[in-house]
């Protein structure tokens, strides 16, 4: 067997996602302790502590202890090479979020055992469906009271219309969490409650459910209620399939507790032998194997000042196919140009290392001049181009402005560098060079971040003038169409960094009327 094809089935891929506050940064440090990435975790509750969660290095990050970065951690457990895409863990930087399951072959699903499915896990959710990308579910926080297990798998079937298989069951002393039973090998594991916080492994008893000393040291009430639920699992029949998983169509469950590490273990072996391995991809010439021995990858996030010490700019690319190395030259496609990549990390947080060569599924990371965007193809076999990434239209709008005019150079620069990574997008009422700009965000907080690396990162102090707008529209149609479209009341005509016009419009019902009425005009919420 080849070196690619060894390399490609070792290879684990996956995102997380979660409603906020479900801990999902505090799974991810976890994931890396038992995987060795880490041999200390700290503690995410004590957000004042000089520790902070090993995914959050951005200095607002850690002052208020949320995650609004996209951060890549690679690291190797039982032989397998493991991609683990760190999402956003706050509802306003959703788009973000999207730009990063694009490049995960599967994806955990992280849930709170006392809320089941919410808003913004719905709609992550649905950004999986559509791609039918492999879904896992985890139940989180099983070492606090929540809703019964039986609940939530009814909540997860019935508001997200996708059917569960447990894989593995709590084993409940009341609302002690005692430990998990593994539907598949019908062994226990029942876990050791440290002194330490969960900063290190978890102490592990396992055996069959009918040793002896497993009996012991399950409480006479956990045992009965543990009996209770098996049967009611069995008379279920459901049978697990993994080719149904693998379509999107049932997911594995797990229960756990991230805090305490109870269940980690469990979840991370059966999971990295249920993932997939790199999948094929879709592109303008057709499907992309991954055993396909010439390189191809797209970027799909682009991080500016990782390092603000040397002022760099990095895009994140996704190995889709062939073996990377060093130095080696591939085709731009949307520029037509050859690019020669050279010095290219790997990732853990915002420790990175020069590597040599890299595999499909792999992230790496380029040093990019500004000629890279997001959803750029790189090619080393000709004009093939992957699907791009969209950009949804803002809900948020704001002209940023400065009291110093000699800085609206660094301004420029700024907000030019921080749109094309996603942090927001800028709009403009006439010529570049006019007015001051607009920006436009999916959430408020995306603003507070735009304003604090502005600051700390271009020496730009700027404050924002809140607009009435509150949804936008790309329009399609000839200029003078468009014109008379912008006049009407309650609308704005802006245009974004590539030209291309939208309208603004100061409430919803506007929006639905004017696109009611104008049949002749094409209108996208998603870039065209």
């Amino acid at each position: 067997m080849s070196r690619l094809s060894d390399e490609v089935r070792r290879r684990r891929t996956f995102a997380i996602i979660s409603h906020p506050d479900a801990g999902k940064t505090t799974l991810t440090e976890k994931l890396l302790l038992y995987g060795g990435a880490i041999h200390l975790a700290g503690s995410v509750k004590a957000r004042r502590a000089a520790r902070h969660a090993t995914s959050d290095w951005m200095q607002m990050e850690q002052e208020r202890g949320i995650s609004v970065t996209s951060s890549v951690l690679q690291f190797e457990y039982l032989g397998r090479a493991i991609n683990l895409l760190d999402t956003p863990g706050h509802q306003d930087f959703s788009e973000d979020t999207y730009r990063t399951l694009m490049a995960a072959d599967s994806a955990v699903m992280l849930l709170d055992n006392r809320k089941g499915v919410e808003e913004q896990t719905r709609k992550l959710f649905e950004v999986c469906r559509l791609r039918k990308t492999p879904v896992f579910t985890f139940v989180n926080k099983c070492d606090r009271p929540g809703e019964s297990p039986l609940k939530l798998i009814d909540d997860v079937e019935r508001e997200l219309g996708m059917k569960c298989y447990p894989m593995m069951w709590p084993i409940l002393d009341g609302d002690r969490f005692v430990g998990v039973y593994d539907r598949g090998s019908e062994q226990v594991h029942l876990f050791e409650r440290g002194e330490d916080h969960g900063q290190s492994r978890v102490g592990t008893h396992t055996g069959s459910l009918y040793d002896d000393h497993i009996q012991a040291a399950i409480p006479d009430g956990a045992m009965n209620q543990l009996m209770e639920d098996l049967e009611l699992l069995d008379m279920a029949g459901a049978e697990f399939s993994r080719e149904a998983f693998l379509s999107g169509e049932v997911s594995p469950v797990f229960f756990g507790s991230a805090l305490t590490n109870f269940g980690l273990e469990p979840f991370l072996r059966r999971f990295l032998d249920l993932a997939p391995e790199p999948t094929p991809r879709e592109s303008s010439t057709g499907t992309i194997d991954p055993l396909k021995p010439e390189f191809t990858g797209f970027v799909f996030k682009i991080q500016a000042n990782m390092d603000p010490k040397h002022r760099d700019r990095i895009a994140f690319v996704r190995v889709c196919s062939g073996r990377f190395e060093a130095g080696m030259q591939v085709k731009h496609v949307r520029s037509g140009k050859p690019l020669r990549l050279a010095s290219p990390t790997q990732f853990m947080a915002r420790e990175r290392t020069l590597i040599e060569e890299a595999w499909p599924g792999d992230v790496i990371g380029i040093h990019d001049r500004g000629n890279l965007r997001i959803g750029d193809t790189l090619s080393a076999d000709g004009d093939l181009e992957f699907g791009g990434i969209p950009r949804f239209s803002p809900e948020h709008f704001a002209r940023i402005l400065i009291s110093d005019p000699l800085k609206r150079k660094q301004l420029d620069t700024g907000l030019q560098q921080l749109s094309e990574e996603g942090a927001a997008q800028v709009f403009y009422a006439e010529s570049i060079t006019g007015p001051a700009p607009i920006v436009g965000a999916v959430g408020q907080l995306q603003f507070d971040v735009l304003l604090h690396r502005l600051e700390h990162e271009y020496g730009v102090r700027a404050r924002l003038e809140r607009m009435s707008y509150v949804a936008a529209r790309w329009v399609e149609a000839p200029p003078a169409e468009v014109d008379r479209l912008a006049g009407g009341h309650g609308r704005m005509l802006v245009y974004d960094a590539k030209q291309k016009p939208l309208v603004l419009f100061d409430s919803e019902w506007t929006m639905r009327t004017t696109i009611d009425r104008e049949k002749e005009i094409a209108f996208h919420d998603v870039a065209p």
